[in-house]
């Protein structure tokens, strides 16, 4: 465990016991790692000397977190329940706090259209580099974002992706670092192998040992180092900027990350006219974002029916019963 990690209170072999257990499920839990980080320092501050949580001692710890966002106080009480939870199966008894209502944030995400979509991946195309520099990410930043767009993986999971997970030759690429620390397969389309295969060929032909090694990363810059997010990021905007699409900020877009959320839409679309029932895709898509729930992935529907009115009959009645009406969209994975 990184130095970080090294809980020394009481409750430090219950932390552990929890976070061995996420690992044999295959979860990295790094959020988790933190948040009991914060609970291992409370308890030291307070000398807990007894492997007992009371609610009082719970409260307490609640008056500290005064800046702490309704969203962010949500992922700490679930840590909480889990962590007491192993500890009453241990025979400790603890209180088991109540999980608050969990927060929905008020934010739809920005669809591109499918002309919009035309239009950066040639202005993407059409970027040059004007002066010497080394560490440029031009090489890449083309077959990232058709990366993004063509399977809907986020920007953090497209980076970790190594050689040795590329499979075109049996059409998938195996996701081994996830934000949910569940490993999962993606299928790529004929198209996007062509563009992984052409952007392969000439990264290979830069003199850099191991570039093209099963250890070497898939994205690099033309020096062969690792790419950021960051990068990514400020190349999608001179991109908007030269589609002439308005780019909002302050958290309202469009984001890099809405290309995962126009993959999602455009993908319902096309199976809606191809003739399913948009339900029946779900489970479907959902596997393919590596969502662990259908809660995030249904919101998709409603936002399909509503820029595409069209497609609403392709919803089942009973299911359209089952699930109430919701416009916006939301993603727990923002």
């Amino acid at each position: 465990m990184a130095e970080q990690f090294n809980y020394s209170s009481v409750l430090a072999p219950y932390m552990k016991h929890l976070l061995e257990v996420k690992s044999s499920q295959g979860i990295s839990a790094h959020r988790t790692k933190w948040i009991l980080k914060e609970i291992d320092d409370f308890a030291n501050n307070e000398g807990l000397s007894d492997a007992h949580i009371t609610e009082a001692f719970i409260r307490k710890w609640r008056a500290t977190r005064i800046a702490d966002s309704d969203r962010t106080l949500y992922a700490k009480y679930s840590v909480w329940s889990q962590l007491t939870r192993t500890m009453s199966r241990c025979g400790c008894e603890c209180f088991i706090p109540r999980l608050p209502k969990q927060p929905r944030p008020d934010f739809t995400p920005y669809i591109f259209t499918q002309e919009q979509m035309s239009g950066i991946f040639t202005a993407t195309d059409s970027l040059r580099l004007y002066d010497i520099r080394m560490g440029t990410a031009l090489i890449s930043i083309p077959a990232i974002l058709r990366l993004l767009y063509g399977t809907g993986m986020r920007v953090s999971e497209a980076l970790s992706i190594k050689n040795r997970d590329v499979h075109l030759d049996e059409h998938y690429i195996h996701l081994r670092k996830t934000k949910n620390g569940s490993e999962r397969i993606v299928p790529v389309s004929e198209s996007l192998e062509a563009v992984l295969i052409q952007y392969m060929g000439y990264r290979d032909r830069m003199p850099i040992k191991g570039i093209s090694s099963d250890d070497g990363l898939l994205f690099v810059k033309s020096d062969g180092t690792s790419l950021n997010q960051g990068v990514v990021y400020q190349n999608f905007r001179k991109i908007l900027d030269m589609c002439g699409i308005p780019h909002f900020g302050n958290h309202h877009g469009p984001r890099v990350h809405d290309l995962r959320h126009t993959f999602a839409v455009h993908s319902l679309v096309q199976m809606g006219r191809s003739g399913m029932d948009l339900y029946t895709c779900l489970p479907i898509l959902s596997t393919a974002l590596g969502h662990h729930s259908l809660t995030a992935t249904e919101q998709y529907v409603r936002l399909t029916c509503c820029m595409y009115p069209e497609l609403e009959e392709q919803c089942s009645e009973i299911n359209a019963f089952v699930y109430p009406t919701v416009c916006p969209a939301y993603d727990y994975d923002d």
